[in-house]
């Protein structure tokens, strides 16, 4: 497999695990695109990243890292305009947020509501 094949398959996995809601699986699909290939939008592989920790956080009750790495990938998206990689970024910002105000709410990571996890 050429690298431009096995850059496709690492963040195509990636993708897939986190559609699942296998976000540390995802995580760890793009940390090893991030890691292995120096790309041009590595700081958008490296919020996808980010967003996917911060659900394994939650899932762990861990909130404030949760809403740290949240904030992280935020930081990372908004140097990205229009479409990139398929995923349209201003919507996935407009989620994150929603996602964001929800972990200003959340007293217990059991309360959260997962259906609010941003679609990419």
């Amino acid at each position: 497999m050429n690298d431009a094949d096995k850059i496709e398959s690492l963040f195509q996995a990636g993708l897939k695990h986190y559609r699942a809601g296998d976000y540390f699986e995802a995580h760890e699909s793009w940390e090893e695109l991030w890691s292995d290939y120096y790309l041009m939008d590595r700081k958008f592989i490296q919020g996808l990243i980010q967003l996917s920790v911060s659900f394994v956080h939650l899932e762990n009750g861990n909130i404030k890292g949760a809403k740290s790495l949240l904030n992280k990938s935020t930081e990372k998206f908004v140097e990205f305009k229009g479409v990139q990689r398929e995923i349209d970024v201003n919507n996935l910002l407009t989620q994150i947020n929603q996602v964001s105000e929800a972990y200003d709410n959340l007293i217990s990571s059991d309360d959260f509501d997962w259906k609010i996890i941003p679609r990419i």
